[in-house]
């Protein structure tokens, strides 16, 4: 492996100090996993490998700040779901994981990200059955090379199936002494993989709520994330005043969906620069509520794009974009033309949304001087498109922008690179190689993977994992579920 890269004669998607994106032609220079420069006429010095990148574009690495990066054994049966079906299909099925399905599904999510271009993600990991969950689940997302902010979460925890019930003690002693553990060992893979923090129980009394935040926070964690979806499901209750009563609402907070969320929730989040990940496909679908991003709150500057579940959607971050910049967009021009009338403009530029995917998923984790755009000095991570592929063919030349995110699919991207690292290359993912085994040492056979060794796991244990799921009565699963969450039953109905 060259441990200088050069890829010579690209379009370079660069950003300059107001985040407007800059397409020129240049070579870049990685050394090590920094981007060390970018100008016309680089000179290779010997041992650089050289890439010739005339009809490529290269363009930062994509940030999903909100992905259950385990589901993979779970893809496909979300397909016609709403959130209170998923949750028992879905999310509880958790407890029919043992660490080594753990271990393959984070490998398998981790993999398939990569593949689509996404070098970073926030893991929300609520998987966390027992200490070996969440240490197979780093291990593997070790082992596959992607940038990762791994919060370790707070799991509610599947007592019984039948009758349906959750284990009342979220902070039992082995889930803090397990959060302790790991991060006195964090970062991982040689600071490519932190620590975060996935907690939904802020209903919980305030001084357990403070007292665990504290403690998080002295650990040298730097994000903590939960879900906030307003609505019948699961109140209207403010997560953001919450936080905000208690003193904790500041830049270590990233909200997942943040839907419907209010005003005066705005004004807090731009008064105390936390941030907020916007998820379009299952917003969409399980009705959360329109995507916030670029709602009228006026919260763009706070918000960024996650895939959420790729169980229910692919975990491509050029398809969220899309989606929540066309829906945006849809919404906006339904005002006019209920009107009777037509728009001058569109109200979202297609930057804007790739703004969302690159440097303001960086600022979203504080990460924003290490990655997000491709400057010098910045880590090497980058996504190298094949212009001449017949989607993007033409596209590239007058708007390579546009290209990317309104014509490209994961069949263009050439090549990813992390942290300096080929992750895939001419189209095709690297081997993996099994590592993380001084936190967990399940995985037996061969320590190098190809992707067809991966995939055959990933099938095997599926079948395993639906058998298990064949004995389940989710209907009475769901019931409990209304019960226990004490969700209004009467607000559940077919029309109206």
């Amino acid at each position: 492996m060259a441990n200088s890269i050069l890829l010579s004669g690209g379009t370079i998607l660069t950003h300059d100090s107001k985040d407007h994106v800059k397409a020129i032609k240049a070579d870049l220079l990685i050394e090590g996993n920094i981007i060390a420069k970018i100008e016309k006429g680089i000179v290779a010095s010997p041992g650089t490998q050289v890439i010739d990148c005339t009809d490529k574009i290269l363009s930062p690495g994509f940030i999903d700040t909100h992905h259950h990066v385990w589901q993979t054994l779970l893809k496909g049966r979300h397909a016609n779901q709403t959130l209170l079906d998923y949750m028992p299909a879905g999310n509880f099925t958790s407890s029919l994981h043992d660490p080594s399905d753990i271990f393959w599904g984070e490998l398998g999510g981790c993999l398939e990200c990569l593949d689509v271009g996404t070098t970073t993600v926030v893991d929300h990991a609520h998987m966390n059955y027992s200490p070996d969950h969440s240490k197979a689940g780093i291990a593997a997302t070790v082992s596959s090379g992607i940038r990762s902010v791994f919060c370790y979460s707070v799991t509610p925890l599947v007592s019984s199936w039948s009758p349906f019930a959750l284990e009342q003690d979220l902070l039992a002693d082995w889930v803090i002494k397990t959060l302790e553990e790991l991060a006195s060992q964090a970062p991982f893979n040689n600071g490519v993989v932190t620590l975060g923090f996935g907690f939904d129980g802020l209903f919980l009394p305030k001084e357990i709520v403070v007292n665990l935040y504290n403690k998080v926070k002295s650990l040298g964690i730097k994000v903590i994330t939960s879900h906030y979806v307003r609505g019948a499901l699961m109140g209207s209750h403010s997560l953001c005043s919450i936080l905000h009563s208690y003193s904790l609402l500041d830049s270590t907070v990233l909200l997942s969906h943040a839907s419907n969320a209010t005003p005066e929730d705005a004004v807090l989040l731009k008064e105390t620069n936390s941030h907020v990940s916007s998820t379009p496909s299952t917003e969409l679908q399980m009705g959360h509520g329109m995507p916030v991003a670029f709602s009228s709150l006026g919260i763009t500057s706070q918000c960024s794009i996650g895939v959420d579940c790729h169980s229910n959607n692919s975990a491509s971050m050029v398809s969220e974009m899309r989606l929540l910049l066309q829906s945006s967009r849809s919404l906006y021009n339904e005002t006019f033309t209920e009107k009777g009338l037509a728009g001058k403009r569109l109200n979202v530029q297609v930057e804007e949304v790739f703004n969302l995917g690159t440097i303001l998923g960086a600022r979203s984790i504080s990460l924003e001087k290490e990655i997000g755009s491709l400057q010098v000095g910045k880590k090497a991570d980058i996504v190298i498109f094949d212009t001449l592929n017949p989607s993007m063919i033409c596209a590239a030349e007058h708007d390579p922008v546009a290209a990317v995110v309104l014509h490209s699919g994961p069949g263009d991207i050439d090549a990813v690179i992390v942290d300096g690292v080929f992750r895939k290359e001419n189209g095709k993912l690297k081997n993996v190689k099994i590592k993380g085994k001084e936190l967990w040492d399940g995985v037996k056979g061969k320590n190098t993977l190809e992707w067809r060794d991966v995939a055959l796991e990933l099938v095997k244990r599926r079948a395993i994992l639906q058998a298990k799921c064949d004995k389940l009565d989710m209907d009475e699963a769901m019931k409990g579920l209304i019960a226990g969450f004490y969700i209004d039953e009467s607000k559940i109905v077919d029309s109206i």
